[in-house]
């Protein structure tokens, strides 16, 4: 798959709300739904450290919690809520198919990005197997080393990490070397890293790129904001645009209008079926 293939789309005319609305961080302890996503971020930044992720991988990386379809999966994140998420106060499942249509109408010839679309945020299934979200949902930021400027609440969430007191972690680079590339970084640990390699062990026929989307959507201070970049590789560039690419659908799709889920079936179980078929092991 070649990125030339894609006309990238500039207008964002299906947003339902002023794109600055979205992503809004700022602090008022009157509003509750802010309260939980600071409070959310909080217990991230505090908690994320080298140790915690390196066990939450060797737990969860077993693929040894459930067995089920895409489907089943999807169906469970009806009953959940992203505490993370300042845009939408609604079930997981009716992003999925926002998210998803919206891929489908500017790109109906790439059957493979619907599919991402709609199962991008799968790995938040976490949470019913007694996992707090702030370990399954959020933005995910590097660790290992210094937490950099654009990671949301980073002036004040992090008091109390135990990483940022050790010099192994602490400084620009930390544990890494210079250019070490995407796939060499170890993120906090959350669905996006889950799912990636949910889909990997299971033999999912999606491309590379859908793949690549799943592992660093949440990986807004790289994609978004540019931290990071003396970590990166020159191919990392085009993993960046693919995800950019993708995060259209994600972040601005997000709105009161819902889909039609139950008519919508029917075609997305179809694109399970080619691209990953089955019970899958989580």
């Amino acid at each position: 798959m070649d990125l030339s293939d894609f006309e990238v789309k500039g207008q964002l005319d299906f947003v339902q709300k002023d794109v600055s609305e979205f992503r809004d961080y700022t602090i008022d302890d009157t509003d509750p739904v802010k309260e939980r996503v600071r409070r959310t971020y909080r217990l991230m930044h505090q908690n994320q450290t080298v140790d915690y992720v390196k066990k939450c991988r060797d737990t969860w990386l077993k693929f040894n919690h459930a067995k089920m379809t895409v489907r089943e999966a999807l169906e469970k994140l009806n009953d959940l809520i992203d505490e993370s998420d300042p845009d939408a106060n609604f079930p997981n499942m009716i992003h999925a198919f926002q998210t998803a249509e919206r891929a489908r109408k500017e790109y109906p010839e790439h059957d493979w990005l619907h599919l991402t679309a709609l199962i991008h945020d799968m790995g938040k299934i976490m949470a019913f197997y007694d996992v707090p979200q702030w370990a399954v949902v959020g933005d995910t930021f590097v660790v290992g080393c210094e937490w950099t400027e654009n990671i949301v609440y980073r002036n004040e969430s992090f008091e109390g990490n135990p990483d940022g007191s050790n010099p192994k972690y602490n400084t620009k680079y930390g544990m890494y070397e210079p250019n070490t590339g995407l796939d060499n970084l170890l993120l906090s640990w959350g669905h996006d890293e889950y799912l990636f390699n949910v889909l990997k062990h299971n033999k999912s026929k999606l491309p590379k790129q859908a793949l690549n989307i799943i592992r660093f959507h949440s990986f807004y201070p790289w994609h978004t904001f540019g931290d990071y970049e003396h970590l990166m590789k020159p191919e990392d560039e085009e993993t960046k645009k693919w995800v950019l690419i993708f995060n259209r659908y994600d972040l601005y799709t997000k709105s009161t209008v819902i889909p039609d889920v139950d008519a919508l079936w029917p075609y997305y179980e179809g694109l399970i079926e080619k691209y990953a078929p089955g019970a899958l092991e989580w």
